[in-house]
């Protein structure tokens, strides 16, 4: 180890401005209007691969970049996103403004891309952040540039990306893995109660075998009355299929509302609308929060667990045939849309014997089972992968 250590002592620590691109020349696509281009934009990082788009369709100059250009996003919040810009298909390359272009056939791309992407330049590059606003920040390049990797020779490079790589791929397998696992719930619930199921199921509308009420609003007046404060969930910890408890703000209510609107166990929670994709997603509350109450844009359903599994509920409100009713008879302006009380309680709700609702309650549970311990697993690779990323430049893998 030691040995290892004074070996990186005698790589070269070099600013990352040695290695910025020097002659990146920039195009104006609209000027030419028929030609297809390979777009890196940062929207298109997450995806994988390059927008593919005809220059009528894009509306500003943009850098032209080349195969095995490594780019740093430098706008906030897309950070930690560095990418290697892939061969030509026959297409002029080219990226956002918001990329910082990196080239030199000094430094391999795969080397300087974890070197980007480690908490030790993340900590760095925040501190060269400036702007107005958070969707507005932004990290100065020459700032950037002033950041120093050390750089050793290009086989030694070759074989820490090598072993990064390795890390990695067991990260992206785990990932593919988790992705399988979520579709296991719809697919159950499909298999159990969908068109194929052996005998057609009854609906009933939700108001006979529910009950459901609006929350409490903010600012209210309370007109010499003594409220209290208490926490409350809002639409933001509404989620499709699940509750964000991360962050649980308080509101003031009167004794008599927090009584009879505290939440319990079991209780599922919808939201009244926004954009179209919010409209109607809703999650059981798996734990119990005392006092805890809801907002006014939040419905809470409080189902007669003698006729209606709440998990069986939560996951009915995911299917299509739950979505289809709430888009239809949503009120909707451009791009918003949502129901009121009187149309959620008239929802008509698949209802299949209760002892098939606990057998799919329970398989559900064994499934979150699994996910938990595959959400531990991917943890721990990703523990494992930031320690290696550590390890590599400080030469000790």
């Amino acid at each position: 180890m030691e040995t290892e250590r004074q070996e990186m002592t005698r790589w070269p620590i070099v600013p990352l401005g040695d290695f910025v691109a020097k002659k990146s020349s920039s195009v104006n696509p609209a000027m030419f209007p028929g030609e297809v281009f390979d777009l890196y934009s940062i929207p298109a990082f997450d995806a994988g691969q390059p927008d593919v788009c005809a220059g009528s369709e894009i509306g500003s100059a943009k850098q032209v970049v080349q195969p095995n250009d490594v780019l740093l996003s430098r706008i906030v919040p897309h950070i930690r996103r560095a990418w290697v810009v892939g061969e030509s298909q026959d297409r002029r390359l080219i990226a956002s403004g918001e990329w910082i272009v990196f080239r030199s056939p000094q430094i391999r791309p795969g080397y300087l891309r974890y070197f980007l992407i480690g908490d030790s330049f993340h900590t760095q590059f925040m501190q060269t952040v400036s702007g107005v606003g958070g969707s507005l920040l932004r990290a100065k390049a020459t700032e950037v540039a002033k950041i120093k990797i050390p750089v050793p020779p290009l086989a030694e490079q070759e074989r820490i990306v090598k072993l990064l790589d390795e890390g990695d791929e067991l990260r992206r397998l785990r990932a593919q893995a988790d992705r399988r696992t979520a579709d296991l719930i719809p697919s159950l619930f499909h298999e159990m109660f969908g068109e194929n199921a052996k005998k057609p199921h009854v609906r009933v509308k939700l108001e006979q075998i529910a009950k459901v009420v609006s929350g409490v609003a903010k600012g209210r007046k309370f007109n010499g009355r003594l409220p209290v404060e208490v926490p409350y969930l809002r639409v933001a910890n509404v989620q499709a299929g699940h509750l964000d408890l991360s962050e649980i703000k308080t509101i003031q209510a009167l004794p008599e509302e927090v009584e009879e609107l505290a939440l319990r166990k079991g209780d599922v929670l919808l939201t009244e609308g926004g954009d179209f994709d919010k409209l109607g997603r809703g999650a059981m509350l798996e734990e119990e929060l005392p006092n805890c109450i809801h907002q006014n844009h939040v419905f809470r359903v409080r189902v007669e667990q003698s006729k209606l599994d709440p998990v069986y509920f939560a996951k009915f409100l995911l299917t299509g045939e739950a979505r289809g009713y709430f888009l239809g008879c949503a009120k909707r302006t451009t791009n918003l849309a949502s129901i009121n009380m009187t149309q959620l309680r008239a929802l008509p709700v698949l209802l299949p014997p209760l002892p098939q609702q606990k057998e799919f309650a329970a398989r559900v549970s064994d499934i979150r089972a699994m996910q938990a311990e595959q959400a531990a697993s991917c943890r721990r690779l990703d523990d494992l992968f930031h320690s290696m990323l550590h390890r590599a430049f400080q030469g000790e893998l």
